[in-house]
């Protein structure tokens, strides 16, 4: 299985989970592992994340799953505030982290380190936001990154606008790290 890879087979899944093939397929089809189907086609795929996810619920180890970490990417242009939250994300929610503070710096991070989530600061200074999240949205070997954004008091219009736009979540304020980690959880258990 290739390394940093986000999405499993039911085959995979099997393996990592050392039961046949028709039992990934029986707790998909029974609602117990979410994933989704591959259009025109019976065959099911599962984020590594919901994997994770079900394995920590129903105790089974988690030590042959490949992404080991959840990986999050912080995009801030400030060194200081990415920094500082990226190693909060690191500390309290046990996630592997980098940081980028420019657009360039994005792109390169995002093809080595391939994150499950990117949290961009709308606020930052020269971060095109929004071009990151077309950028993401436009690449089909990037579809399941699931990207929030961050932003100092975000109103409901703002919020809704941003999800219309691309972006799987948003964040009104950073420093809460407990609400950071809460809605990195309830993004990546999303189905899709």
């Amino acid at each position: 299985m290739a390394k940093g890879k986000n999405v499993l087979t039911t085959g995979e899944v099997a393996k990592i989970c050392n039961v046949a093939p028709r039992t990934v397929s029986k707790w998909f089809d029974n609602g117990q592992l979410k994933g989704y189907r591959i259009p025109g086609s019976k065959d099911r795929r599962i984020p590594v994340s919901e994997l994770h996810r079900f394995m920590k619920v129903h105790d089974m180890p988690t030590a042959a799953l490949p992404m080991g970490k959840l990986r999050v990417l912080v995009v801030d242009s400030n060194n200081d505030t990415g920094s500082a939250l990226a190693e909060d994300l690191k500390n309290k929610g046990d996630y592997d982290t980098k940081t980028a503070a420019s657009n360039f710096q994005t792109g390169t991070v995002v093809q080595r380190f391939t994150p499950h989530v990117l949290i961009i600061n709308l606020l930052a200074e020269g971060i095109d936001a929004a071009g990151i999240c077309d950028y993401i949205r436009a690449d089909d070997d990037l579809q399941t990154i699931r990207i929030i954004a961050l932003a100092d008091h975000l109103g409901q219009p703002e919020s809704a606008a941003l999800l219309r736009n691309g972006f799987d979540a948003c964040i009104s304020d950073g420093r809460n790290v407990t609400e950071v980690i809460k809605k990195i959880e309830e993004t990546t258990a999303i189905i899709y």
